[in-house]
């Protein structure tokens, strides 16, 4: 057992940050890298394709949905192929594992997080749409000053769900070469060969601080921000329908 403690000890550093600073930054921080910035993107992507769902009418629309439809039923492990072996020859340049995983994991997260947006906007009374146009502003002005404002309340959850999400599907970087915790992981128990029982139960329980610290940390963002808010008396705004 003090052997197995040893082994793990000594791996700790490179399970965490790689090779880093003599070399590449690699283990459970570049998986917060990899997580943080397909974070980001799945974000910005999802509020967009979110908002297009939500305003979009007619060929636009479904033409929309299928490609949503499409992103979410392909699996995350072939997505990760497509972008990054497409993407140089696309692009007609180099592009680094990192980056095409990064790409393919924001495209992932951004098809889920546009359907909880798409609802959270849908969630949200006519009447408030009603009052919106009632005091002169416009469908997409209205969207902006008063729907999104209470409808981001309800779509934070499900972001967080998939943030942390993300942070596991970050594992699945090591099939292209992605040196995160996964795959420095496999490293460590290719050169030990002796406990790959330990290790890869101390990388489950990096994986697990790391979805935990996300957890806690988005939920009491929530709570700060929610307790700062107005409240919104939201009238169901029954026969007004034709303003949503």
């Amino acid at each position: 057992m003090s052997d197995a403690l040893h082994t793990l000890w000594d791996s700790l550093p490179y399970l965490l940050w790689g090779a880093f600073p003599q070399g590449e930054l690699g283990g459970a921080a570049l998986t917060v890298l990899l997580s943080a910035g397909s974070g980001i993107a799945s974000a910005v992507l999802g509020l967009a394709w979110g908002i297009g769902l939500a305003m979009a009418r007619g060929p636009l629309k479904r033409t929309l949905t299928l490609g949503l439809a499409f992103l979410r039923a392909i699996p995350v492990l072939m997505l990760i192929f497509w972008t990054y072996f497409l993407l140089p020859f696309a692009l007609g340049v180099s592009v680094p594992g990192v980056l095409s995983v990064m790409c393919a994991l924001s495209l992932v997260g951004g098809a889920y997080l546009a359907h909880a947006v798409h609802a959270g906007i849908r969630g949200i009374g006519a009447g408030q749409w009603a009052a919106g146009l009632s005091l002169g502003l416009t469908r997409w002005g209205t969207l902006r000053h008063v729907v999104l404002p209470q409808a981001l309340r309800m779509m934070l959850p499900s972001f967080i769900n998939q943030w942390v999400t993300l942070v596991k599907d970050s594992s699945l970087a090591y099939v292209v070469g992605v040196g995160e915790l996964s795959f420095v992981a496999s490293q460590v128990n290719a050169r030990t060969m002796v406990y790959p029982a330990e290790i890869f139960m101390l990388v489950g329980a990096i994986y697990w601080l790391l979805c935990t610290g996300l957890d806690r940390l988005a939920h009491g963002v929530v709570r700060r921000a929610q307790a700062r808010a107005p409240v919104v008396m939201n009238f169901s705004g029954k026969g007004l329908e034709r303003f949503a």
